[in-house]
């Protein structure tokens, strides 16, 4: 069957399908809103289901890949939520200590796509690190939906502290070579943007269109930056021309790339948002990228 692409989408509908994604609309409204542009509620639901992720069908390296190791460990967050699980993807044999990457989710969780993300660095070489945010709400409830009524409940402060105790721990495993590094998609690109103005030696931050720091924070980033924005992301790029000129103004290292014409989650290839072209490009700069910045 042929994939669908964001082509066979109203614009309108992607727009308001972006809004539900993060919450900002509620599944009734989607549908409700949706209608206009095709024929009734009953088709508007189809085109949810048709925009809602496929795990399984996108799934890159699978878990019992011989190349890779995998589990779960918990990791301590005194300032956080106490204790936080993870998933930990690393090559099978290495023989080095080797760099470690954070692979920091949207804002569902540890869902089957961040774990794949997790295992592709891993045969990429990098011991690679994924926190599940939702671990004090009983972990990533296997729907995507429950995942997002999950996410609002977060104490956010609590949040963070537990991802910067991530980047602590992520130096301090047995395999690393004791350079960190962080990729994040939308709420987790945040998180990206987050932990550079934090963590005064992360080796490197690529977030995925995130949200972005203010200009005060933005002058503590010490780390290198690999930047990656939608073309078709009004939403997030608005902050994009003051996080620069911060950037500028305080001679950060940056790279940033705006993939034209693509959607908000465009690397996500669980969806019809995913466009490959640019996400193959944007993968690879990212890979390319952490090789050069964190390969002792």
């Amino acid at each position: 069957m042929t994939r669908r692409t964001a082509n066979d989408f109203h614009p309108e509908i992607l727009k308001l399908f972006d809004l539900h994604v993060h919450g900002f609309i509620s599944r009734r409204r989607f549908i409700d809103s949706a209608a206009k542009f095709v024929a009734g509620a009953t088709a508007a639901a189809g085109v949810l289901e048709a925009l809602s992720p496929r795990f399984a069908e996108a799934e890159q390296i699978a878990k019992d890949d011989a190349r890779i190791k995998t589990r779960y460990l918990d990791y301590p967050s005194p300032d956080g939520y106490g204790t936080v699980r993870g998933y930990l993807a690393e090559p099978a044999q290495t023989g080095k200590k080797l760099p470690v990457v954070l692979v920091v989710h949207e804002n569902r969780g540890l869902n089957p796509h961040i774990e794949d993300i997790a295992r592709r660095l891993a045969v990429d070489q990098f011991i690679a690190f994924a926190p599940d945010a939702l671990t004090p709400l009983g972990g990533y409830p296997g729907d995507e939906d429950k995942a997002r009524e999950l996410f609002p409940k977060l104490d956010q402060a609590k949040t963070h502290n537990d991802f910067l105790a991530a980047a602590k721990f992520a130096k301090e495993l047995p395999d690393s070579n004791g350079k960190v590094g962080v990729v994040g998609f939308c709420y987790g690109g945040g998180i990206a943007n987050f932990l550079a103005t934090r963590v005064p030696d992360l080796a490197g931050a690529v977030p995925f269109y995130g949200a972005q720091p203010t200009a005060d924070e933005t002058a503590k980033i010490k780390a290198p930056l690999l930047i990656h924005y939608a073309g078709a992301d009004d939403r997030i790029n608005a902050g994009w021309p003051a996080y620069e000129a911060a950037l500028k103004a305080n001679n950060v290292k940056y790279e940033a790339y705006i993939y034209p014409g693509v959607q908000h989650g465009f690397n996500n290839d669980t969806t019809p948002r995913y466009d490959e072209a640019a996400a193959k490009l944007a993968w690879q700069r990212t890979v390319d990228f952490f090789k050069a910045n964190l390969v002792s």
